[in-house]
């Protein structure tokens, strides 16, 4: 479902979520969530470049979030990086000319025509606070002392 660069977009921007004022380097944004440093620069430049992120240059520089988290859909994310696959849809079989089967391949399509609008959807309304929160309930789950997860 999602491509490397809309992997590596998701993990920065939780990051950047947790902390969504600070400023934070993009090497320390790689160590926090052991990404590629090259490959997630390339990926925070396209950010930038569709105002997802804002850049600061100098000493203290880094990337911050340009809205706050409830504001940002993961679909402009994931289209600002090239994130998700092109398609659900099968690949056409040639040379199947048997009407059944012809109408099963027909069947799939249509199913996963809805599938894949019924994804943009969710990805349009779901955003990087819910993903978050998600982040945040699992790491408490982890914690041996039943951890309490706060905001």
């Amino acid at each position: 479902m999602l491509t490397r660069a809309g992997t590596i977009a998701l993990r920065a921007l939780v990051e950047l979520s947790r902390q969504p004022d600070a400023v934070i380097s993009g090497p320390e944004l790689a160590r926090r969530q052991g990404l590629p440093e090259a490959r997630l620069e390339q990926v925070l430049l396209q950010l930038r470049a569709a105002s997802v992120v804002e850049a600061r240059r100098g000493r203290s520089g880094g990337y911050r979030l340009s809205s706050k988290p409830d504001q940002v859909p993961l679909a402009r994310v994931l289209d600002a990086v090239g994130g998700r696959r092109s398609s659900l849809m099968p690949s056409d079989r040639h040379g199947c000319d048997d009407a059944t089967a012809l109408a099963g391949d027909q069947l799939e399509r249509q199913l996963l025509l809805r599938l894949e609008r019924a994804l943009d959807r969710e990805l349009g309304q779901l955003t990087l606070a819910e993903l978050l929160y998600d982040q945040r309930s699992w790491e408490a789950s982890l914690d041996p002392e039943g951890g309490l997860m706060l905001g």
